[in-house]
């Protein structure tokens, strides 16, 4: 059994990240895991760090404590989210900013250049929907998202990578298409530990 973390990291309520995310919970927990779900349309804060200073970051609101508690508690973060304009919708980047903080995800060493690793022990897989077809974001684009996301984000912090997996085209796609998205979450889920 793995804790498993599931962040709907779409800024509006009813899309079809939250489709992915409920069918990966539903799977995960039938395969024996132990799952918390957090979405990021019900969470209220600044997304702004507004500071250039690490130390003097704003005092984290309760949502922002409550996901903080679930990434610690966490084995295995599952990050679903869909791609605007090549990346991370804004308040999603700001939840990074204000939660991944020195001193707690990653500490610097002095006479290091990289920095300690805080959450390392972790795994994480990332699921983004796109209206661009994945041949396009991988060969023309260059995957630049998933370069940040699992080296510059998760890595950064300790988590090891284990999936980026990309759903499109969400625009212009059927039932029969959409359901063929979620089996495959679902089927991600039963892979999960």
């Amino acid at each position: 059994m793995t804790r498993i973390l599931i962040l709907d990291g779409h800024p509006a309520k009813g899309s079809f990240c939250s489709a992915l995310a409920e069918r990966y919970l539903r799977e995960a927990e039938r395969a024996g895991h132990e799952v918390r779900s957090r979405h990021l349309s019900e969470m209220d804060f600044n997304p702004d760090y507004g500071t250039s200073d690490f130390d003097g970051g704003p005092q984290l609101e309760p949502d922002l404590e409550n996901i903080w508690h679930d990434i610690v508690w966490c084995e295995h973060i599952v990050i679903v989210h869909p791609l605007w304009w090549g990346g991370h919708p804004a308040k999603l980047k700001g939840l990074f900013d204000r939660v991944l903080l020195s001193g707690k995800a990653f500490k610097y060493v002095p006479g290091k250049t990289i920095p300690e690793k805080l959450l390392k022990g972790r795994s994480a897989q990332v699921l983004v929907t796109a209206d661009t077809p994945g041949w396009i974001f991988r060969w023309i684009y260059g995957s630049g998202i998933r370069k940040q996301t699992e080296k510059q984000i998760l890595a950064f912090c300790g988590f090891k990578p284990k999936g980026y997996h990309v759903f499109s085209p969400i625009h212009g796609s059927n039932d029969t298409d959409r359901e063929q998205m979620l089996t495959r979450a679902g089927q991600l889920a039963l892979k999960a530990a």
